[in-house]
């Protein structure tokens, strides 16, 4: 039940950017609870590899409790730097539309 909290304040997060920036808001929610388990996925697969066959640090991986709880920094660490990412690139192509009609009969050199 509280993975489904979970993934619903991370789509919605995504969500709520996307919206602010007129992009295509339910693929960047959903890409973001995606990124999340990946980037988890992915962390856990080299925690274990490591633990195997480098350091033998002798973890027990048949505990879901623990191994969820190694995933969470790396998730959290992905969608932080996704977040940002989107964020600054959206800020940055962004259009401001300057409103000329006011001025309309000002002089062009002297402001």
């Amino acid at each position: 039940m509280l993975g489904l909290l979970f993934i619903y304040i991370i789509g919605k997060r995504f969500y709520d950017l996307s919206e602010e920036y007129n992009q295509n808001k339910w693929v960047y929610a959903i890409l973001s609870v995606v990124l999340y388990y990946t980037s988890s996925f992915v962390f856990g697969i080299l925690i274990a590899l490591l633990d195997i066959y480098v350091f033998d640090w002798g973890m027990d991986w048949d505990s879901n409790w623990g191994a969820n709880l190694l995933g969470l920094p790396a998730g959290l660490l992905s969608l932080w730097g996704f977040y940002m990412f989107l964020e600054n690139r959206w800020k940055n192509s962004m259009l401001v539309v300057k409103d000329e009609i006011e001025d309309i009969g000002k002089n062009i050199e002297g402001n």
